[in-house]
């Protein structure tokens, strides 16, 4: 889920219980499903990730692409009575860096979930990919195999920053992907980043200008922040202030207003008609089975949400899978917190959400957080009607602020 942006995001586990066995829900029908499949090794471990990626153990080292695929069928179809005849609206191959996959294994790897999910005709199927793993020939191949949409790891531009974050491309290697990306798909995303080390409005602007010369139909944009248990938090980097990451949000959204985009999520701008579905399923609350090392789901029954986690590790997971056991977690989320995890999703986007989705994908009445959207509502961080629910400018600049007021006292 890497387009998803981590930087206002309060996490799940803050928001996650036990089941109030006292609780009874009842869900009319299911929300849409869609399937998320992680690759989980690198090149190398950016410094900034706090994502479940692995790096390969020596230059050159090749993953085990075969006894992978077979663990995430064998994944896939334990899973199958828990999803069995719902319709799968979108995939996404995230990571990791799943462009390290051979074009004729994503091939295999697609063809196996089709013969064993009613896939939507025309769903969008993403691949994310690293501009150093990438040439011509591979994309052709990922795009024979079924991937209509790939989301390509840019960052930026300018190679100081490129080797500050990590980064095994350069800048070369960033165009030519993108015009790779680019004569092969009607469909793609840049993800780009702000606030780098040492950074400076200027080369936001100039990072952007660039992007936007290749009119890519899609832009995620997000802010460094330093996330616990990676190199940058061990020893910073010297980044902007806030101030500076501000004027730096304002000239993003300014020129990508004034070029077309819609900014439809907290750090995510499309043309018309362009935005990430997959992702849009999440934000709306929608149910996602995942497979692969570390992958997370979330699945309605007709009387209770359920999450799951896998196996995080790639040899636990592979170990894990062989002997029938690919779930390393699996509990029902008590009622009490679906109103946190709900918000935390749809408050997301800009445009909020219609009050009868809230009930229709929690079984709650809206009425049982009447003082939480009202508190919030005072606060300025908040609008509604009858037709909606949604931060206001001042939420969407606070949104951890906003979000902290639906979430239950522990």
């Amino acid at each position: 889920m890497a387009t998803g942006d981590r930087r206002q995001t309060i996490p799940l586990r803050a928001v996650t219980a036990a089941t109030n066995p006292g609780a009874s829900l009842a869900f009319r029908n299911p929300p849409p499903l869609t399937l998320y499949i992680h690759v989980p090794w690198c090149v190398r471990k950016c410094p900034y990730c706090d994502f479940n990626s692995h790096a390969l153990t020596s230059a050159g080292e090749s993953l085990p692409e075969s006894e992978y695929l077979a663990a995430l069928l064998a994944d896939l179809e334990s899973a199958l009575p828990q999803v069995w005849g719902r319709r799968v609206d979108s995939i996404f191959i995230g990571g990791g860096t799943p462009s390290l996959l051979s074009g004729e294994g994503v091939d295999r790897l697609l063809a196996d979930c089709r013969s064993r999910l009613p896939v939507l005709p025309g769903a969008e199927i993403t691949l994310e990919a690293n501009p150093g793993t990438v040439d011509a020939g591979k994309f052709a191949e990922f795009r024979a195999a079924g991937v209509n949409r790939l989301s390509l790891g840019i960052q930026t531009f300018d190679d100081t920053h490129l080797q500050s974050l990590g980064r095994i491309h350069d800048r070369r290697q960033a165009l030519q992907a993108i015009e790779f990306a680019a004569r092969h798909f009607e469909n793609f995303n840049l993800d780009l980043m702000y606030g780098l080390p040492e950074q400076t409005l200027a080369q936001v602007t100039a990072d952007l200008d660039i992007a936007l010369s290749f009119t890519p139909p899609h832009l995620s944009y997000y802010q460094l922040t330093i996330e616990a248990h990676t190199a940058f938090a061990v020893a910073p980097p010297p980044l902007p202030d806030a101030d500076c990451c501000a004027d730096m949000q304002d000239a993003i959204e300014q020129r990508l207003a004034d070029a077309g985009y819609t900014h439809y999520e907290t750090s995510a701008f499309a043309q018309a008609g362009r935005q990430c579905r997959h992702n849009l399923n999440y934000w709306q609350f929608g149910d996602y089975l995942g497979i692969g090392a570390g992958a997370h789901s979330k699945l309605t029954c007709h009387d209770r949400v359920v999450r799951q986690a896998r196996w995080k590790h790639p040899e636990d997971y592979l170990r894990q899978v062989s002997a029938g056991t690919p779930l390393q977690t699996s509990f029902d989320v008590a009622p009490a917190d679906l109103p946190g995890e709900f918000m935390i999703n749809a408050l997301r986007l800009l445009d909020g959400f219609d009050p009868l989705l809230y009930e229709q994908r929690t079984a709650l009445p809206l009425l049982g957080i009447e003082t939480a959207l009202r508190r919030a509502e005072i606060a300025g961080l908040l609008e509604r009607d009858f037709r909606r629910i949604a931060p206001s400018d001042k939420g969407r600049r606070f949104l951890n602020r906003l979000l902290e007021g639906f979430l239950p006292e522990r």
